[in-house]
């Protein structure tokens, strides 16, 4: 998630499947079903979350989100210490998003509603019984898409690493202007893989987190913290110190990005968080909130939602080419439209953008997004 990064996420992830497992398969009329072998229903409030079952067998699991509240709303799964089995994000009032999630092992997890998208959110235990299930696949286009995706996200990661070393570099020299030039580049490589990046307990809120942590009993450190340095109060008395928790902590969740277990599944719903990341914070403004440089990461999550497709596009081809032929003309689309702000070094500021301007990218990523939650019905369907 890119807005709060609150502290609930307290313990570092077992390495396994996590927040690629994460958004939803759709926008629906409100018709979530409830049968005990169908989709879990939950209806979300602005002050409760009926979940409509408290269990299912191991394997995957749908669940059907309606919003009957008056807030934006996100919902959870969580395993132990926190980590994020799946989560559907950007749920508006009067919506139904429909997600499939990966849950491989029998045990006691939590779902979650969140309202307004923030804090620890509204929790209720979850049972996953019978055996073991875990995400396997004998579809070999989906093999060979997760293997070329892990790859995708360990070249990522190590970029990440290797930039975050020079910005820090640059911010212990007191080298301000040098150290504003790669903060946009250097942050892209995290964009392009986040919901990986963000799954590993409070590692995503002290490398990534908004100064709202806060708020949540948290220091704010990391990336956005220095970014607050340099843009808006100076380096101050402990910039070095942030800087080098900065580098350790990107090379503590580096190590664990890579190794990483993906499934199908997660990079179909790994696709569809990284639009949701652009919709509920770069599209608003909100997460580059001193630099104004929130194209920059609009472009790497965008390119990192491409990559998952790109990867799956085989299979996609096969069996349902009609979707993948409209998501290529949705894709061009906002292609088109986010290419008008490119600039001779980049991207254009946030804040020159006109109101019309955001709206137009709004609308092409509304319309791409719509079609990019149809891609984990298709992928739920392989055996």
């Amino acid at each position: 998630m890119n807005r709060t990064r609150t502290a609930l996420r307290s313990t570092p992830a077992l390495i396994a499947v996590s927040a690629l497992a994460l958004t939803g398969c759709g926008l629906t009329e409100d018709k979530a079903s409830s049968d005990a072998k169908g989709a879990i229903a939950v209806k979300a409030t602005d002050d409760a979350c009926e979940v409509a079952r408290a269990e299912a067998p191991a394997g995957t699991i749908e669940f059907t989100v309606t919003n009957k509240g008056s807030k934006v709303n996100e919902f959870y799964v969580y395993a132990e210490g926190d980590r994020i089995m799946g989560e559907v994000e950007n749920i508006s009032p009067g919506l139904t998003r429909t997600f499939h999630v990966q849950v491989a092992e029998p045990g006691t997890y939590e779902t979650a509603c969140k309202p307004g998208m923030v804090g620890q959110g509204i929790r209720a235990p979850f049972t996953v019984t019978g055996a073991s299930a875990a995400p396997k696949t004998e579809d070999a286009l989906l093999t060979d898409a997760t293997a070329s995706y892990q790859r995708y996200v360990n070249s990522q990661a190590d970029a990440f690493l290797t930039e975050t070393e020079k910005f820090v570099t640059l911010v212990k020299a007191k080298d301000v202007d040098g150290a504003k030039a790669l903060y946009p580049t250097a942050r892209s490589y995290w964009e392009r893989i986040e919901p990986v990046a963000e799954s590993f307990g409070d590692l995503d809120p002290k490398i990534d987190g908004r100064e709202d942590v806060i708020d949540d009993g948290m220091e704010f450190t990391g990336y956005h913290r220095l970014e607050r340095d340099l843009w808006k109060d100076g380096l101050q008395d402990d910039s070095d110190e942030i800087a080098d928790q900065l580098l350790a902590d990107t090379t503590t969740l580096v190590g664990l990005a890579k190794k990483v277990e993906l499934n199908p599944l997660q990079l179909s719903n790994g696709s569809k968080a990284l639009l949701d990341e652009i919709a509920t914070g770069k599209i608003t403004g909100e997460e580059e909130r001193y630099s104004h440089t929130d194209l920059w990461d609009f472009q790497a999550n965008f390119e990192g939602s491409k990559a998952a497709i790109a990867t799956l596009r085989p299979y996609l081809a096969k069996n349902d080419p009609d979707l993948v032929a409209t998501i290529d003309k949705r894709t061009k689309a906002l292609e088109t439209a986010l290419e008008q702000h490119r600039t001779d070094d980049g991207w254009a500021l946030y804040t020159d953008l006109s109101t019309s301007e955001v709206k137009e990218l709004s609308d092409a990523l509304d319309a791409l997004s719509e079609e990019v939650a149809k891609v984990s019905s298709v992928v739920a369907q392989a055996k």
